[in-house]
């Protein structure tokens, strides 16, 4: 990795370190992924071919961190460790939101910077699942910003999977909490597109309120939480719920209106946040 020089750890994704580094010949900054598998004799590891290839597929995309090469290093030892190389950016979602929160002066987001960044998460996410793709794990860490340009770019596909119809069953266990949806989080095995367009409502809100919408600590937690604002659900609202794996017997909440929870979001935003 010569042609790369190290300045700092950044991060860790779902499946590997994030350095910030710099190209040598160029001076141009980028993020090295490092992937936790190491290669064996088996090659390289079918998590890191999974995100290779869906991020070549989805790279053509403005809003999607861009894959600019992968690398092989071989240690002394004899294991080689895959690098992935992408183009660098400032920060995350998380931590703009957290500049406008702290501080001496806690501000709201300017109204158009919530609706250009909702905009371009919708255009990534869309390009996601126009080619196949389910994120899993959209959440504002995984949303890298360009402060100076007013850019967001999806990152982190280390969950992805691509996606058929009619759909298959799939794993439970994704997705931060907080951004969970409700059919995850009742054991649903089938699920589709709508996992994501979750998670993008629950950073919309929390872009507007600067806190998580459903901070829950648990899975339990974050049901109560959810049910407690949108409704228990029940099998007219929700044909089949109670056949899910994990239901139960919750406590019956009628739905709040969306003001309570984002008072400041104008009528046209919490119609747009609103779940029918």
């Amino acid at each position: 990795m010569e042609k790369y020089e190290k300045l700092e750890k950044v991060g860790e994704g779902t499946y590997g370190k994030v350095y910030k580094a710099r190209v040598a010949a160029t001076g141009q900054l980028v993020a090295l992924k490092k992937t936790r598998l190491e290669m064996d004799e088996e090659g390289i590891p079918p998590t890191a071919l999974r995100e290779i290839s869906l991020l070549r597929l989805l790279s053509a995309s403005l809003y999607v961190v861009r894959l600019l090469s992968v690398e092989q290093v071989t240690k002394p030892c004899g294991k080689t460790v895959l690098y992935l190389v992408f183009e660098f950016l400032d920060t995350d979602l998380k931590k703009f939101v957290d500049g406008f929160r702290k501080g001496p002066s806690p501000r709201p987001l300017p109204t158009q910077v919530v609706k250009s960044f909702l905009y371009q998460l919708c255009k990534g996410t869309a390009h996601c699942h126009g080619h196949g793709v389910l994120h899993r794990d959209l959440k504002p860490q995984n949303l890298l910003i360009d402060k100076e340009k007013g850019v967001l770019k999806i990152a982190d596909l280390g969950l992805s999977r691509a996606f058929t119809v009619p759909m298959k069953s799939y794993t439970h266990e994704i997705v931060t909490l907080w951004y969970r949806a409700p059919e995850v989080l009742l054991g649903a095995t089938h699920y589709s597109t709508g996992v994501d367009i979750w998670s993008i409502g629950c950073i919309f809100a929390e872009m507007v309120r600067k806190q998580a919408l459903f901070p829950g600590d648990s899975e339990l937690q974050q049901l109560l939480h959810i049910f407690r604002l949108l409704g228990t659900p029940n099998e007219e609202k929700w044909p089949g719920v109670c056949a899910l794996r994990d239901w139960h017997d919750y406590p019956q909440w009628k739905p709040q209106h969306l003001s309570r929870a984002v008072p400041t979001l104008e009528p046209e935003g919490l119609d747009l946040l609103g779940v029918n």
